[in-house]
């Protein structure tokens, strides 16, 4: 699948870290995320891209790495993370689109992609873009959608849901909402040259009847030792993966960094208010700290 320009899912002026995590009952899932992060994540890193960062959830679990991108589609959720982050060069934020990468090839050590591939109708186009802008032996921290999880199975047994988890193909089940067969990711991993290291499935008590019942400090403790046999099968709603980067690839100079998403030209002149392209004469904003390539001025 290639699209010169797949559709990209926006949550401009969204409310989500407040409605679906804050007050959305997924305390449970947003602790076995972190233990699986925890556990896949490198002791240590220079510049890594957290791509989908939202409100910035998950940067404060990446403690090792010296600095991070935080790159959103989203303006305004980026100055949600802004705010929970607070003043800090530490943080870098790029609105963007994940299929242009606004970024240098072999620039970043690490990168991580959370909650974000289920919105990518072109997957394998993302993945080529993250390989691009990666370092050899980088590490690549995934997370994608299960269509292959024991609730969809079940349900397509009793014939309550038309489309099969058993086959490759991934599936819209809302706009722009996409779920994955494990065995497609792996595929997509390898042919954009990545090596995949270890997987773990997560969420596995994602109901929310049980989820009413216990704590979920004491779901959570249960997900981690389920976590571990990812690497058997992958039958949770979550799958979490770890890839280095493979083959030589180019590695960045220490001077440089954007690239014009519009024309690949790098380097960009920076103002205080914006940055222009000397290859096609794009401009893109400089915005309260905001790093804007979502469109030109």
């Amino acid at each position: 699948m290639t699209e010169q320009h797949p559709p990209v899912c926006d949550y401009e002026g969204s409310d989500y870290q407040t409605s679906f995590w804050e007050e959305g009952g997924r305390a449970y899932e947003d602790k076995a995320e972190e233990i699986a992060l925890k556990r896949l994540l490198p002791k240590s890193g220079k510049l890594l891209l957290e791509i989908g960062a939202g409100a910035g959830r998950n940067t404060p679990r990446y403690k090792d790495y010296e600095r991070i991108v935080l790159l959103d589609y989203s303006r305004t959720q980026l100055q949600q993370a802004q705010e929970r982050l607070g003043e800090n060069d530490r943080y870098i934020y790029v609105a963007a689109d994940a299929y242009r990468l606004p970024f240098v090839d072999g620039l970043f050590d690490g990168a991580t992609m959370i909650r974000t591939l289920h919105h990518m109708k072109d997957a394998p186009a993302v993945l080529r873009q993250v390989r691009r802008v990666l370092q050899p032996a980088s590490k690549f921290l995934l997370e994608y959608a299960n269509k292959l999880n024991l609730k969809a199975i079940l349900r397509y047994l009793l014939r309550k849901q038309d489309w099969s988890p058993f086959t490759p193909e991934q599936v819209e089940f809302v706009a722009l909402n996409f779920d994955f067969h494990p065995k497609t990711v792996r595929k997509w991993l390898k042919e954009e040259n990545f090596k995949l290291e270890r997987q773990l499935t997560v969420s596995h008590f994602r109901i929310g009847v049980i989820k009413k019942i216990f704590p979920s400090s004491f779901l959570a403790w249960l997900d981690s030792f389920a976590q571990l046999t990812g690497d058997l099968w992958q039958l949770a709603p979550s799958v979490f993966t770890i890839s280095q980067a493979v083959g030589e690839t180019e590695i960045a100079s220490a001077d440089a960094f954007f690239q014009c998403p519009q024309c690949n030209h790098a380097p960009l002149d920076e103002t205080p208010e914006t940055l222009t392209c000397p290859g096609c004469n794009a401009k893109y904003a400089i915005r309260n700290g905001i790093y804007d390539f979502r469109e030109p001025l």
